[in-house]
């Protein structure tokens, strides 16, 4: 007994009467159990998590960046969110990917991400490849959240390098390579919203992995011929360059944004051989589409077609009349029945659109 009350008064801070009433305070010594690593308890998670094929995930050509469609309180609309789905495998596209930029992940929780993720596996799994964005600045947020992705059931995992807080060549390839054991990767390289590029020194790096699956590039073609000389499997991420990419410089295909739309010819473009015409006929949708940052265009065309209701998470806001009026004649222009859903395409007054500060 008095050995385990010695014990103790090491352990924790305690005052002693010493003398005619003075006190003497020791000092605390953290618990040893408390502060060393138990070695038999793993720190990194190096299992796989998954068990789709990387082989699979290279050979998709048409992947959709699809859009989340919301309610009037925010929450997420899957009633529309399964329509957009289903009109996305009825025109060949082969995968979708959820919760990215255009599906503004960037304002889910991770709750809410996770959770459509394992929706879209759980309703569509079976008829198209789903990969999530589990990405992050963090690295500790990655982990987690593709851990958590793949054990909902993503065939693969889309990873962009941390942003705003920045990293050296070497952070980069071991924050990549931290999730790279989990399941088939997808890398993303977007400087313009990254605020830094990723180096072919990196994706060669990264590219010894057997989960590596390929590069969605959004620098340009000559970088896509880089990799792709060297086989790698490429995306190009930018859809007015996306017929030159696949056709004349190797690109596997493209994840697009395009496809949200008119699903059925950009999957003409990427299967079909050069079509310089139909290509040249979609530019300015393409064009139109990124004439504000991805993807305030794409949510004021979805609305317009009908197909989700005009409701915006801020800070989003529609597109201004003038922009409103020209979709209505590029749709007239390509054709309305190239395009998802089945009413008229129609111009929306400023009153019409709901923004969305709480959520």
């Amino acid at each position: 007994m008095v050995s385990a009350c010695i014990k103790l008064c090491k352990l924790f801070p305690i005052d002693i009467q010493v003398g005619q009433g003075k006190r003497e305070s020791r000092r605390w010594r953290a618990a040893r159990a408390a502060t060393m690593q138990d070695v038999h308890l793993p720190m990194r998670s190096f299992e796989l998590k998954n068990r789709t094929q990387v082989n699979e995930i290279k050979k998709l050509k048409l992947i959709t960046a699809i859009k989340t469609p919301y309610l009037p309180d925010g929450r997420f609309d899957l009633e529309a969110y399964d329509s957009l789905l289903n009109m996305q495998i009825v025109n060949g596209v082969e995968g979708v990917i959820v919760g990215g930029t255009t599906g503004e992940g960037q304002l889910m929780s991770w709750d809410e991400h996770i959770m459509l993720i394992g929706h879209t596996v759980n309703c569509f799994g079976d008829a198209i490849k789903v990969i999530g964005n589990t990405g992050s600045n963090s690295t500790r947020e990655a982990i987690h959240a593709t851990e958590q992705g793949f054990a909902v059931g993503m065939h693969a995992a889309l990873h962009i390098n941390p942003y705003y807080g920045k990293t050296s060549h070497e952070g980069l390839v071991l924050h990549f390579r931290s999730v790279l054991s989990m399941g088939p990767t997808i890398i993303y390289n977007v400087p313009g919203r990254t605020g830094q590029d990723i180096p072919p020194l990196v994706i060669k790096k990264l590219a010894e992995n057997q989960n590596f699956a390929g590069v969605k590039e959004c620098v340009g073609n000559d970088r896509i011929n880089e990799y792709t000389d060297n086989g790698m499997a490429v995306w190009s991420g930018n859809d007015d360059q996306c017929h030159d990419a696949r056709w004349n410089y190797g690109a596997r295909g493209v994840i697009s944004v395009t496809s949200n739309l008119v699903p059925g010819l950009m999957h003409d473009l990427m299967f079909n051989g050069k079509d310089e015409a139909l290509n040249k006929m979609l530019l300015p949708l393409m064009d139109w589409l990124f004439c504000e940052p991805n993807p305030i265009a794409l949510n004021t065309a979805l609305a317009q077609l009908g197909v989700i209701r005009p409701i915006f998470r801020l800070p989003y806001a529609p597109l201004p009349i003038e922009k409103r009026i020209q979709f209505c004649n590029i749709v007239r222009d390509i054709g309305r029945g190239n395009f998802i859903g089945n009413r008229d395409v129609q111009v929306l007054e400023d009153e019409d659109f709901i923004l969305l500060g709480r959520y």
